[in-house]
């Protein structure tokens, strides 16, 4: 070798002295790589040991590892770092498994208070929990320790992902006949009649926005002052009147909205709702209410009421847990964007006053909303 037989010398073809030079002068290449490339080229030209340490500015040992390396076993081997491993991994396979699958609990599950893990507290467990579990060197084993098992699995415990489960059976079916409906009244929407038809169809979609606080100021705004102020001014302090609920239908065909502001949703308060409908479209026409599975809507009160006019209602259900197809959410949206934003009243019943005022305001200059089945494949 190099330091114990004297000079050997490093005979260099012209495609690797090519190589080399290559290497040496690259600026994306491992550092490492570039400097070991220039002292095989240094060392096949005839440069000595110290010369290449002080032209490089490398180590001796480091000169001597790269130039024995080449010498035995060739020019690549002389570039390339040797594998070894110097010890087993400290923290087994099966250790990692086991971080893992605790991650996959929740703290609760072992007595805990929190909901989710949080890394810091998840280490801590770790540590606690490692000895008896018979895995001690994860016993100080800290956050980033635990961080990194848990990344090589993509597991992050500490957050959630939402996801909407579809727990009614006849979901689809009951979306295909919301969208039918909806298709219908796109193509009839004028006078809600056609030819085809003996009686007018009336859609209405009906839901209720439950929980609209009626939160009261502790201190008057201040206006905004030009120069000095820019935005209303209010106190951070507030008081709470307690909630009301506003049950509602829109017309689907003229965009007018049928509203009810109750304390409850109860089914005295729905067989309101339809009979404001009743009295508000002609005596031969059908209502076909979009509703969902509220007990009020099914009710022995409320079929009762139905049964009192015979072929005048015709209920369309929403699929449990879709009320996003139910078109009076865009109504109740509206409304939580214009008039209900930062609203501030010194009572409920002001709350009511100002909710049917608002709605008033909308009805004198309606939206039709539509559903744009086109993009469902319904067209």
């Amino acid at each position: 070798m190099a330091r114990k037989s004297g000079r050997a010398a490093l005979v260099l073809t012209q495609a690797q002295t090519a190589m080399l030079k290559e290497l040496s002068g690259s600026r994306t290449a491992p550092r490492r790589e570039v400097e070991r490339a220039k002292v095989l080229l240094g060392y096949a030209g005839g440069a000595s040991i110290t010369e290449l340490q002080r032209q490089l500015g490398v180590g001796r040992p480091m000169i001597y590892k790269c130039v024995d390396k080449a010498l035995a076993a060739g020019m690549q081997m002389g570039l390339k770092d040797k594998y070894h491993r110097p010890h087993e991994p400290e923290i087994t396979d099966e250790a990692k498994a086991w971080v893992v699958s605790l991650a996959c609990t929740k703290p609760k599950d072992h007595g805990l208070a929190a909901e989710l893990w949080s890394i810091s507290a998840l280490a801590r467990f770790i540590g606690e929990a490692a000895e008896a579990a018979g895995f001690a060197r994860l016993a100080n084993a800290g956050k980033s320790t635990v961080w990194r098992i848990l990344d090589d699995s993509d597991i992050k415990p500490h957050k959630i992902r939402y996801y909407l489960e579809k727990r009614d059976p006849e979901f689809d079916r009951k979306m295909q006949e919301v969208l039918m409906v909806y298709r219908d009244v796109s193509l009839y929407t004028e006078g809600a009649v056609h030819d085809a038809r003996p009686h007018p169809i009336y859609t209405v979609s009906v839901d209720e926005k439950p929980g609209v606080q009626a939160i009261g100021l502790t201190a008057p705004d201040l206006p905004p002052v030009p120069g000095k102020a820019s935005a209303v001014g209010r106190d951070y302090e507030y008081v709470r009147h307690g909630t009301v609920s506003i049950l509602a239908g829109i017309d689907l065909h003229s965009g007018h909205i049928f509203a009810n502001v109750e304390e409850r949703h109860r089914s005295v308060e729905f067989i309101a709702l339809l009979k404001q409908l009743d009295e508000h479209y002609p005596q031969d026409a059908i209502i076909r209410v979009v509703l969902d599975n509220h007990s009020a809507h099914i009710s022995k009160e409320t079929v009762a009421y139905l049964g009192t006019r015979p072929g005048r209602f015709e209920y369309v259900h929403t699929p449990k847990h879709g009320s996003w197809l139910n078109l009076i959410e865009c109504a109740f949206s509206k409304m939580a964007r214009t008039f209900l934003r930062h609203i501030r009243v010194k009572s409920k019943d002001e709350l009511k006053t100002r909710i049917l005022k608002g709605i008033a305001e909308i009805n004198a200059a309606p939206v039709v909303f539509r559903w744009n089945t086109f993009d469902l494949g319904l067209a």
